[in-house]
């Protein structure tokens, strides 16, 4: 594939809470700061599409945001603009797709990534039908992920200390990552004053013995599903803790074709979504990943730094549990459970992340890894351009 990922830049993950950092600014004009930062540094007149993933298509996140945001963010009028919902894979999803439309010439440039504003757009306030869609096969029926994780868990015969030891080692490791954020700007708003510098939700002062004090957190929300979960076997396992914080944020790449080489910061050589069984719910990511590196005919030995979405505890556990893979080159600079998950954004902010960490740390090949409810995945893998 002869597509590159020029810049790739981020947003600080802020807390998703009224009154907070992020809460009152609006995801087209958080999309537009991006934007702008990228103009600092890019030249943008060959931009001919932007791409945008974001879950919560609703109210300050509906009305097809990425064309709101092309409207705040000044780009041409002939710039095409697209909003997709592939759940958490998307802003992934609309990177691989902006990939696409560029290796075959269809387009010189196109902005791509997601955004969640989720302070102003909560999880599932969209009210979707198949949340409660009763006419599917049991098997086949929405389960909120905090729910499907613990499934996965008890199935798996994860256990809670498993789930603990990769919580507390992704705080651990994005407590001290301040090397890595070459790609994550500050948001201002419209007077310049500082709004977010910094990922909000990393708790330095985790430890082992405060996780194990937690009780598990996601039992309460099983009434409205019990006609499902008759079917599975559950027990709940996976405290507040051991789940992605809800955070607003913004991920935005640039991405070109050939012409585009010499001044790339990464090669895509190729992306691919995938899915897998609703019922495990959280496995699609690890899906498309096998079947992308065997496309490519690549194994993980092949690849230096991963950017695995911690799509709750047990994926990551299961992750280095399943598959041969060094711990040491997987989230270095820590992962979800420890900065959050801006769901349409998250592919995107992971691939920012890989960018920074191939750089900083002088290594050739990344993947990124991306997971979402109901089978849902995405996987790319880039080569650094030296």
């Amino acid at each position: 594939m002869e597509a590159y990922v020029i810049d790739c830049l981020r947003t600080p993950r802020t807390k998703a809470r009224e009154g907070g950092s992020l809460a009152e600014m609006p995801p087209a004009k958080l999309v537009s700061r991006l934007v702008d930062a990228l103009r600092e540094n890019q030249t943008l007149d060959k931009v001919a599409a932007l791409t945008l993933g974001c879950v919560g298509q609703i109210g300050a996140q509906g009305g097809n945001l990425a064309l709101q945001s092309k409207l705040h963010a000044r780009l041409p009028e002939h710039c095409t603009a697209m909003t997709l919902n592939h759940f958490c894979a998307s802003g992934l999803s609309s990177i691989g797709l902006a990939a696409n439309a560029c290796a075959l010439g269809q387009y010189p440039q196109v902005l791509a990534g997601g955004v969640e504003c989720m302070s102003q757009v909560p999880f599932m306030a969209d009210k979707a039908r198949y949340y409660r869609d009763a006419e599917l096969a049991l098997e086949e029926r929405y389960i909120p992920v905090a729910l499907s994780a613990d499934i996965l868990a008890t199935k798996e015969q994860v256990t809670r200390d498993e789930l603990n030891a990769v919580t507390l080692r992704s705080h651990q490791r994005a407590a001290q990552a301040e090397g890595y954020q070459q790609s994550r700007i500050a948001v201002r708003d419209a007077d310049g004053k500082l709004l977010a510098e910094q990922d909000e939700c990393i708790r330095a002062n985790t430890t082992a013995a405060s996780l194990a004090e937690m009780p598990a957190g996601f039992e309460a929300m099983a009434k409205p599903f019990q006609a499902i979960l008759s079917q599975r076997e559950i027990d709940y396992r996976h405290s507040f803790a051991n789940a992605p914080p809800m955070v607003d944020g913004a991920a935005l790449g640039l991405i070109g074709g050939a012409a585009e080489k010499t001044r790339a910061r990464a090669r895509i050589l190729g992306w691919l979504d995938a899915a897998a069984s609703p019922a495990d719910s959280l496995t699609g990511g690890m899906a498309a990943m096998d079947a992308l590196l065997t496309q490519l005919g690549l194994s993980l030995r092949d690849i230096d730094r991963i950017e695995f979405m911690e799509a709750f505890a047990v994926v990551p556990v299961l992750f280095e549990r399943r598959y041969s893979v060094d711990p040491q080159q997987v989230n270095v600079s820590g992962g979800h459970l420890a900065k959050g998950h801006p769901m349409g954004a998250t592919g995107a902010v992971l691939l920012s992340t890989l960018c920074d960490v191939l750089e900083r740390d002088d290594q050739t090949l990344g993947l990124v890894v991306a997971t979402g409810a109901g089978g849902v995945g995405s996987a790319m893998v880039v080569e650094r351009m030296k």
